[in-house]
């Protein structure tokens, strides 16, 4: 999928030439999330020890506590719908979730540390949940998760890990991540010294390149996905938010380091900034959203610019905003960008990087597009159960595989969640929720 430069003139031409869509004035992104409401709470499977949502309603052992596809993300989703709305029902629906979320810890069934696969997330959903309530034992439920993590940190090497995992998703940077959220939230600084550990770890397990250092997700995976959810963007992303928070020196060079790899493996021409899926096999495949895509490793380059000051990393900002508005989509299907309108994979994870981009730099082109892709998101939605839900194909190499789920990163959760935060920007509001994985 290589950008020409006339393709990405002629598409530059006509994003100039098309007006900004106005603000829904109607309240119709509320509207709908509020129909994403209505389905999730029909998909709820109810139990003496709280909540869950089965991620696929009509399989009910796939619900599951992870961040990713699970009752965390739901959780979530009442929460911002509670603060967006007014309508305090939604912290009833809020609470039961997080009941099980709770019942999960003390039961200590999950092992995961990560933030989109294990316990981290769930800790995430209960600080969300306590700030919003200000109920103690939700506070109890986040303290036992960092202490369980900081309990279960193995040493290796100069630092820690709790796994070979190196990600966002499942690793130790994810982990790390929350850690610095839950150390800010809760006050509770040891946490942080655990998450600079976990960094420092990270650092040793860095591999030389191109003048650069990049990360496996895995050393066992038998391939290297350079992006923000696998790989070296998201690390890095991790090793800049260390130094923001520690001001030690060792973090930012090796964030610029795996920034330096990035851009020796960047397809630039036609003023865009474009990395591959994977090698060895998936260097002509290029994904657009947030996990394997430009919205996703954005989030490096501003955190970058955030925590040096260095006009330069903007600039990359701006150009992985580029190759998203070069490319055609939402209306056009890409190698990278298939039947899917979800946060992760999809569309609304590269609207709302459009719509955060917007919020900083004021350029109409961006929110134009995020108004533009939500009214796709809109046009795939199903009716049913009196609610709205989305119908798509998850993975890209099973595109028969067609399931509305609840979750946030694949389904109407976190589609919801897009929604409101569009809402809330028509509104001159917050956006709500911030993840520990966002510089926005």
């Amino acid at each position: 999928m290589r950008t020409s430069k006339r393709i990405v003139a002629l598409c530059l031409v006509a994003a100039l030439a098309a007006p900004a869509l106005p603000a829904a004035a109607d309240g119709s992104y509320r509207a709908a999330a509020v129909d994403a409401g209505r389905w999730l709470r029909a998909s709820a499977a109810r139990t003496a020890e709280g909540t869950v949502w089965p991620a696929d309603p009509r399989d009910a052992k796939s619900a599951n506590n992870s961040l990713y596809s699970g009752n965390p993300g739901v959780v979530l989703f009442f929460l911002q719908a509670a603060r967006a709305t007014g309508d305090r029902s939604y912290l009833k629906d809020a609470r039961a979730g997080a009941d099980a979320l709770l019942n999960a810890i003390a039961k200590d069934t999950e092992q995961s540390a990560g933030l989109y696969t294990g316990i981290a997330g769930i800790g995430f959903a209960l600080i969300e949940t306590y700030k919003a309530t200000k109920e103690e034992k939700y506070r109890g439920g986040a303290l036992a998760v960092a202490d369980r993590l900081r309990e279960r940190a193995q040493e290796r090497g100069a630092g820690v890990e709790w796994s070979d995992v190196t990600d966002i998703i499942s690793g130790s940077a994810g982990a790390g991540l929350f850690l610095l959220y839950a150390a800010r939230e809760l006050k509770q600084p040891t946490w942080r010294d655990v998450a600079a550990r976990a960094g420092k770890r990270l650092i040793e397990l860095a591999r030389p390149e191109n003048g650069g250092l990049k990360w496996a997700m895995d050393p066992k995976f038998p391939r290297l996905m350079p992006n923000f959810s696998h790989g070296t963007a998201g690390v890095a992303y991790f090793l800049a938010t260390l130094y923001q928070e520690t001001r030690r020196k060792e973090f930012l060079d090796a964030a610029l380091a795996g920034a330096r790899y990035l851009l020796s493996i960047a397809r630039t021409e036609g003023e865009v900034c474009l990395i591959f899926h994977n090698e060895p096999d998936g260097k002509e495949l290029h994904y657009l959203s947030w996990c394997h895509g430009p919205a996703g490793t954005a989030r490096l380059f501003y955190r970058l610019y955030q925590v040096t000051g260095a006009a330069q990393w903007m600039d990359w900002v701006r150009k992985s905003a580029r190759a998203i508005l070069a490319s055609g989509v939402p209306e056009k299907q890409t190698p990278g960008f298939w039947n899917n309108v979800g946060q992760c994979c999809g569309t609304a994870g590269a609207a709302e990087f459009l719509l955060s981009l917007h919020r900083i730099t004021g350029d109409a082109e961006y929110l134009a597009f995020a108004r533009r892709a939500t009214d796709q998101i809109l046009s795939r939605a199903t009716r049913e159960s009196g609610g709205l839900r989305w119908v798509h194909a998850e993975h890209r190499v099973r595109p028969e595989l067609l399931v509305a789920q609840t979750g946030y990163m694949q389904g109407a959760a976190g589609i919801g969640m897009w929604l409101l935060r569009l809402d809330a920007f028509d509104r001159g509001r917050r956006g709500g929720i911030t993840f520990p994985d966002s510089p926005w």
